[in-house]
C-alpha cells in the first residue's frame, strides 16, 4: 500500500488516531513541522481543521457531493506530497487553496456537465415551483461565469469570506476581488431578473 493510500484510509478509518492527535493540542505550524519530519498522524490536525471548508468550496464548483468528497480528499493528498516545500510559518489555507482550485479546474475541464447541488438553505420564494426554477437558472448563470467571477461568488456568498480573506487566498488585490464580484452579480441579476420584484 502506498503512503498516500495509507494516509487516505487514516483520514476516515482511524478515529482513535484523530482523537490522539487532537489531544496534543498542536498549533497549525507545529503540526506542519511534525509532518515535514515524517509524522503522518500530525497531518490529521490540518485535515480536521480544513476538511469541511474544502468540501463545501469544491461542492460550489462541481455541484456533486461525491465528486466534492473525492476532489477535496485528493487535494489533501496532494498537499501532503508537497508539504516539505511549504513554509510552516505561513498560513496553510491560502497555499492549500491554490492546489484545491487547480484540482477543481482540471475536473471541470474533464467533466463539463451540469450537476445538482442541495440548495435548501436558499429560500427566495415561497412558491416551490418558482423557487426551484429560479435556483436552476441561478446555478446555470453561476456556471456560465468566467472562473474568476464564479470563484468570488462561491467564496463570498457560500463561504462567507470577507473581501480581504478572498484577496489573501486568491492572491489578488482587494479591488480586483470587488470588481470581479460586481460584474458577476451584474451578470447573475440579468439571469434572474424575471424573478425580481419591481421594487428591486
Amino acid at each position: 500500500m502506498s503512503k498516500e493510500t495509507a494516509l487516505q484510509r487514516e483520514f476516515y478509518l482511524r478515529e482513535d488516531r484523530i482523537v490522539m492527535v487532537k489531544e496534543k493540542a498542536l498549533s497549525e505550524s507545529e503540526a506542519i513541522k511534525l509532518v515535514q519530519k515524517g509524522d503522518k498522524e500530525a497531518y490529521q490536525v490540518i485535515v480536521e481543521r480544513y476538511m469541511k471548508r474544502a468540501y463545501y468550496i469544491v461542492l460550489g464548483f462541481v455541484r456533486n457531493s461525491q465528486d466534492a468528497l473525492d476532489l477535496s480528499q485528493e487535494s489533501f493528498i496532494k498537499a501532503f506530497r508537497k508539504i516539505k516545500r511549504f513554509d510552516p510559518e505561513r498560513p496553510f489555507f491560502p497555499w492549500f487553496y491554490k492546489l484545491l482550485k487547480n484540482i477543481c479546474l482540471d475536473h471541470i475541464k474533464r467533466k463539463n456537465r451540469a450537476q445538482e447541488i442541495p440548495l435548501d438553505e436558499i429560500r427566495v420564494f415561497k412558491e416551490e415551483k418558482e423557487d426551484k426554477e429560479m435556483k436552476e437558472i441561478l446555478w446555470k448563470g453561476i456556471e456560465s461565469l468566467p472562473f474568476e467571477q464564479r470563484e468570488v461568488i462561491i467564496l463570498r456568498y457560500f463561504q462567507q469570506l470577507s473581501y480581504q480573506e478572498i484577496a489573501e487566498i486568491t492572491a489578488k488585490p482587494v479591488g480586483t476581488v470587488m470588481s470581479s464580484l460586481y460584474y458577476a452579480k451584474k451578470r447573475l441579476k440579468e439571469k434572474i431578473k424575471k424573478f425580481m420584484s419591481p421594487e428591486r
